[in-house]
């Protein structure tokens, strides 16, 4: 695949329908193509197990047969598995309007694999909930925080069901990372014909005003409706009451950084700030 595109996870979660949705929304609004893909991982204590010092000489030899035979049924079960998951989510998003979606089953971690395709990634999108993180609505997926931390595109975390965003809260904190993430953003479209509200979180100085309204005047020139404010407070709390009290269908920020905007991705706010959105987050690398 030459060509940069929306790589959206498959599993078997719930999340997986709002996976497709949400990456059908990026693939189309961006004009880039599509991938569906489902990682075959290496599953704890499936490998194979020495019990010759169990097992008589004579007997040895048949069971250690029929394991592997049932080894290699299960991984042929599970492959078969994988490819229903991506038939159907092909269809959904072909109902949704991508024409061609590509579909792509590998073996191995998750996360190696994303880094192994990350060049030929414009956009991942990936489900809050993993299929072992069980049917709890806030559930984060166990590999969720490790992507994050590796990959260096932009990550999509689905929540809930699809809602076409109209209503963006960008987390606004005037470092280098946020302001280039703006520029892109600004030039691609994906936010177009979107509202957006800047909102910097701490002391409303001479300084952070001078900064968030340069950057909501540069919004309104590149023809975004846009407005701003500043907010005391911490990060989390003010983040999520925002969205609520301005019924935002997305969150963009920066993934990773130094200020008080970003610090919460680091460490255990991370979990906390992933459970508790009821809104989709496009974490911005």
């Amino acid at each position: 695949m030459s060509e940069a595109r929306v790589l959206a996870c498959i599993d078997g979660s719930a999340a997986s329908e709002a996976v497709c949705d949400y990456a059908a929304w990026a693939s189309l609004r961006l004009n880039a193509p599509l991938a569906l893909l489902h990682v075959l991982e290496p599953v704890a204590g499936a490998g194979p197990t020495d019990l010759s010092g169990s097992i008589g000489l004579g007997s040895r030899e048949h069971l250690l047969n029929e394991l592997a035979e049932l080894d290699e049924r299960r991984a042929r079960l599970l492959r078969e598995q994988g490819k229903l998951m991506l038939d159907a989510a092909a269809t959904r998003v072909q109902a949704d309007g991508v024409a061609e979606p590509t579909l792509r089953q590998r073996h191995g971690r998750l996360v190696d694999t994303l880094q192994e395709l990350e060049g030929e990634i414009r956009l991942l999108v990936m489900g809050r909930q993993g299929e072992a993180g069980g049917s709890t609505a806030s559930q984060v997926g166990s590999q969720l925080e490790s992507v994050i931390r590796t990959m260096h595109r932009p990550v999509l975390i689905t929540t809930g069901d699809y809602r076409a965003p109209q209503r963006v809260l960008i987390a606004f904190d005037n470092s280098p990372s946020v302001r280039k993430g703006l520029d892109l953003l600004m030039q691609s479209p994906l936010l177009v014909g979107t509202t957006i509200h800047l909102l910097m979180v701490g002391a409303d100085t001479a300084d952070a005003r001078q900064a968030i309204d340069a950057a909501r005047k540069q919004l309104d020139e590149e023809g975004f409706s846009a407005s701003s404010e500043i907010r005391a407070g911490e990060v989390e709390e003010v983040l999520l009451q925002c969205r609520r009290e301005q019924e935002m269908d997305l969150i963009i920020m920066g993934a990773y950084g130094h200020s008080r905007i970003r610090q919460f991705l680091v460490g255990s706010t991370t979990t906390s700030m992933l459970q508790r959105t009821d809104c989709p987050l496009l974490l911005l690398r």
